[in-house]
C-alpha cells in the first residue's frame, strides 16, 4: 500500500506541475491605454455611452472607473472611421449590418450614414479580440476600423 501511493506521487507531482506551467506560457497581454483616457468625458462621449447603455449606464459604467476607462479609450483610440475611396486599399471585410441587432437596423435602413451620430457602443463589435478588425458600412465607402486593446 505505501509503495502504492509512493509511485502515485511519483507520477501525478510532475504532471501537476507541468500543467501549472503551461497554463502561463501566453497569458494575456495588459490593455494598452494612451494618456488621453484619464481626461475628464467630453458631452458626446457622456451621450454616447447614455445611449448605449441606457438607465444602466451609471451603474455599469459611470461608477466603474475600469469600464469608464476602457470604454473612453474605445471612443478616443480605438474606433476609427475612414473613408476609403481607392478599392485597392480595401479588403473584404464583414458589413456594418452584420454586426447591429435587428431593431437598430430595421430603424437605419432607410436613413444613410451619419458620421457625426456614429456611436460604436451600440453594436455588437468585439472590442476584446486580440488582433484588429474591418466592417463595411453598407451601401458607402466608410469602413470601421476597431484596433485591439493590446496594441
Amino acid at each position: 500500500m505505501k509503495n502504492l501511493l509512493i509511485i502515485t506521487a511519483l507520477i501525478l507531482m510532475p504532471l501537476s506541475v507541468f500543467s501549472q506551467q503551461s497554463n502561463h506560457k501566453n497569458p494575456l497581454p495588459l490593455a494598452k491605454y494612451s494618456d488621453n483616457v484619464n481626461l475628464p468625458l467630453t458631452a458626446k462621449e457622456r451621450a454616447q455611452i447614455i445611449e448605449a447603455f441606457g438607465d444602466s449606464a451609471d451603474k455599469m459604467v459611470f461608477s466603474n472607473p475600469h469600464r469608464l476607462k476602457s470604454i473612453k479609450h474605445i471612443l478616443r483610440n480605438r474606433v476609427k472611421v475612414k473613408l476609403i475611396t481607392d478599392k485597392n486599399e480595401t479588403k473584404p471585410c464583414p458589413m456594418l449590418s452584420d454586426v447591429t441587432n435587428s431593431e437598430d437596423l430595421d430603424s437605419r435602413n432607410n436613413k444613410p450614414f451619419d458620421l457625426d451620430s456614429f456611436n460604436p457602443l451600440k453594436y455588437d463589435f468585439n472590442f476584446h479580440s486580440r488582433s484588429a478588425s474591418m466592417y463595411q458600412v453598407d451601401n458607402t465607402n466608410y469602413y470601421i476600423i476597431i484596433n485591439s486593446q493590446y496594441q
